[in-house]
């Protein structure tokens, strides 16, 4: 639901609830392989806000985190990931070294999800032709190399 650039999300049962305010710094996919492997799915569709702008409403003790990126090489990766240890659903991912929260589209209520680019595509086991950038990493003005790879 939206009101007045305020969205509701919740775990999939319910026992977690929160709220966001404005509206995401970014809307992509990614394609990585610890994306993909969290997500269960062949591509996640994500949303990027500022934290100050999320706020758990109810549920706060039934959230149970994973920190750290173990599919990564590289040790200073850290992402810390939050579910509900009711159902298991996703809540979202706190990403420290980036300043952002990362939701899960699909839990948040009301969302226009505009995906904006891709991120990871030369990982992807899901080729996505729709003509938006496909990024080796992530855009440049987010951090990351701003490489783009080919649509396939």
């Amino acid at each position: 639901m939206q009101q007045n650039n305020q969205y509701e999300g919740r775990c999939f049962c319910g026992a977690v609830r929160f709220t966001l305010t404005t509206g995401p710094e970014a809307m992509a996919y990614c394609h990585c392989d610890s994306c993909r492997q969290w997500s269960a799915g062949p591509v996640s569709a994500f949303t990027l806000w500022h934290p100050d702008n999320l706020k758990v409403t109810q549920g706060q003790e039934h959230l149970t985190s994973y920190s750290g990126n173990p599919l990564s090489d590289e040790n200073d990766v850290v992402s810390i990931r939050q579910w509900c240890n009711k159902c298991g659903g996703h809540v979202f991912t706190d990403h420290p070294a980036m300043g952002l929260v990362d939701v899960p589209a699909v839990v948040i209520r009301g969302l226009n999800f505009k995906p904006g680019f891709h991120v990871n595509y030369q990982e992807t086991v899901f080729p996505v032709k729709d003509g938006l950038p496909k990024f080796k990493d992530l855009p440049a003005e987010a951090g990351g190399s701003g490489i783009e790879v080919a649509e396939v």
